[in-house]
């Protein structure tokens, strides 16, 4: 028979390797840290806002708070040793403000109002610094040295007064592009004597669209194309454009157009438009990169492309394998293009990029 290995064996049962988690990204502690940030998420109703209370507040002492506790037993013992009443009086009179500064911290964080400030127009790409629109509102009493972070990227710290609105910019990075949830958000408090933490773990019931970084510097528009049609070039209808031409009706006019008197039994005349300036379309083709740029090089690249046509009036349109969107123009054709871009090569959202 074969002999089993020698680490399988070595394995507890009941327990996971700290191979496994290692090979899944996680440490022990750092899957510890993320089944318990599940759980207290839990705890929130979902939505836009929440209010931190008993239910999802928790408080343990901070690394000074366990020192300071250790100082303490060392005068305890010290007191009883020497038979000090002052040192007794020394022990118990911290030991009552540590106890006493629990409840404040504790309070400076229960019954705060917490809330997203969702819009459209918040442009977020990846990797590169932006800001999470926040609100805070305290309700009762004034608060101190609160600090709040998206993701565990650095602490922003603020106060609120009595009865009091605020509204803040929280500095945040995106990772990655796509349609993603909003980053995981602590919010805590140390004050006043450093002694406690008192945090809460929410995420806002909403996503965001993280698009590519655009490259820099932006390169060159490609050249416009005119776009043929059955052999004809087609113009777009611009303000001013007016009907004076005519042509042999064809599937799809208006019949609001057709020119009763000069039909006769066999074709139908309708007018078409002559424009005054007739545009050009442009395309940004996927085919039109280096074959030899990465995947996030190149979506790169459109993504530049695509801010800097939407500042010109031609209409533009954009063409990656498998997806083509049709040339034009505006807010709304610019942020489905890039919202195109944000989700392209992911299994995940793609559907929902032209929503």
């Amino acid at each position: 028979m074969t002999k089993p290995a020698a680490s399988a064996l070595s394995q507890p049962r009941g327990r996971p390797a700290t191979g496994l988690l290692r090979n899944r990204g996680l440490s022990p502690a750092g899957g510890l840290r993320e089944r318990f940030a599940r759980w207290a998420q839990q705890r929130h109703d979902p939505g836009a806002q929440t209010l931190l209370s008993h239910r999802n507040v928790y408080i343990l002492p901070t690394r000074a708070g366990w020192f300071f506790a250790l100082t303490l037993l060392v005068l305890l013992v010290a007191a009883i040793n020497y038979q000090l009443n002052l040192g007794y009086l020394l022990t118990f009179l911290l030991a009552g403000s540590a106890l006493a500064s629990l409840h404040v911290t504790h309070n400076n964080v229960r019954g705060l109002a917490l809330a997203a400030r969702l819009s459209d127009d918040a442009v977020f790409y990846a990797g590169q610094p932006a800001a999470l629109r926040l609100q805070l509102h305290s309700p009762g009493r004034q608060r101190w040295g609160l600090l709040a972070a998206p993701d565990g990227q650095g602490f922003h710290a603020v106060d609120v007064g009595r009865d009091t609105t605020l509204d803040f910019a929280l500095p945040w990075t995106p990772r990655a592009r796509g349609h993603q949830p909003w980053p995981r958000l602590v919010v805590e408090s140390r004050y006043p004597l450093g002694l406690w933490r008192a945090w809460s773990v929410w995420r806002p019931g909403a996503s965001i669209w993280v698009y590519p970084a655009p490259e820099t510097p932006a390169p060159a528009l490609p050249a416009q194309r005119h776009v043929r049609s059955e052999g004809q070039n087609i113009a777009r209808l611009t303000p001013g454009d007016e009907l004076d031409d005519l042509r042999t009706y064809r599937r799809g006019d208006p019949l609001r157009h057709v020119v009763w008197k000069k039909t006769n039994a066999d074709d139908l005349i309708v007018r078409t438009a002559t424009p005054a300036t007739a545009l050009p379309e442009r395309w940004l083709d996927w085919n039109d990169l280096p074959a030899t740029q990465a995947l996030e090089a190149r979506l790169s690249r459109l993504c530049a492309w695509v801010l800097a046509a939407q500042r010109n009036p031609q209409p533009f349109g954009l063409r990656l394998p498998g997806h083509e969107i049709a040339p034009g123009s505006g807010a709304a054709h610019t942020r489905r293009c890039l919202r195109v871009l944000a989700t392209y090569g992911q299994a995940s959202g793609q559907a929902s990029a032209s929503s």
